[in-house]
């Protein structure tokens, strides 16, 4: 097991910079519809992830996939498309959530020591069967449902969709919503600098037990609204927003919540402090 940080950061930047160059070099094979394509890319590059974490035996190689991936779709759509302000406005919010949500992996990375704790009690609690859960769970579903939370961008820059008022109101909401995952995140690194025990009940944390959830939540309705008011006709591209917040509601919340009921006093905490908002 690799202990040194530097070195570490170093081999899952080069992780990645394989699976990227495996999609640019497969990327002219492909004869489907251009979202298809990217689609496939998409699982390729999660499938060469995936026998990384394999590798280095630390399912935690994917975690900077979430907030990668976006940025690298809808860069590579930008290479192929016109430039138009919808597009760029689309692009700015994605790229600076991005930015944000891997700063914040790369400040927490402990390095390939260090696993995420809800992969570690998945491996327990499904011991043979750990290496399907492993690839379906915890890389393909997060990579199916990212792909169709930022699909509506692709598509409206692919189809060079016109801006609108409204679309750039949920553009602001993606704004915000960013916003307040960075604030929360700041708040929760400040409290664990400081010792702090128990539970975070200052700032965000005070009104919600996941506020970086909602912002989550929030940032893809931002996108897909965004996109639907330009292009009402495909409402359907609304579903990547909604499996995400089922995610969030169903999994990575309950999650959370069983983990922190081991904790004192969490019963009078979720009493006092609401889920999301």
């Amino acid at each position: 097991m690799i202990k040194n940080r530097a070195l570490s950061f170093f081999i899952l930047f080069a992780v990645y910079c394989i699976s990227t160059a495996a999609c640019v070099f497969i990327f002219p094979l492909l004869k489907y519809d251009y979202w298809l394509n990217v689609f496939v890319l998409d699982v390729i590059a999660t499938v060469i992830v995936f026998i990384f974490s394999l590798i280095f035996r630390n399912a935690s190689v994917y975690d900077p996939y979430w907030s990668v991936q976006p940025i690298v779709i809808l860069a590579f759509s930008m290479c192929f498309h016109k430039f138009n302000l919808l597009g760029i406005l689309l692009c700015c919010a994605v790229f600076l959530w991005g930015i944000r949500l891997t700063a914040n992996w790369a400040y927490t990375f402990k390095g390939l020591t260090h696993q995420d704790w809800r992969y570690t009690m998945l491996h327990e609690k499904t011991g043979f069967f750990y290496p399907v859960i492993n690839f379906v769970g915890i890389h393909m579903v997060p990579t199916v449902i990212v792909f169709f939370c930022i699909l509506p961008a692709v598509e409206a820059i692919h189809c060079g969709a016109l801006f609108t008022p409204v679309s750039g109101l949920c553009i602001l909401l993606s704004v915000f919503a960013f916003t307040v995952q960075g604030i929360a995140d700041v708040q929760m690194h400040s409290f664990k600098k400081n010792g702090g025990q128990g539970f975070i009940r200052n700032g965000l944390w005070k009104h919600s037990r996941h506020p970086n959830y909602l912002g989550e939540i929030l940032m893809w309705w931002g996108i897909g609204l965004a996109c639907f008011a330009a292009m009402p006709d495909k409402w359907y591209l609304l579903s990547g927003a909604f499996a995400n917040t089922c995610l969030f509601l169903f999994v990575s919340i309950p999650l959370a919540e069983n983990h922190q009921a081991r904790k004192p006093g969490f019963e009078e905490y979720k009493k006092q402090t609401r889920v999301l908002i």
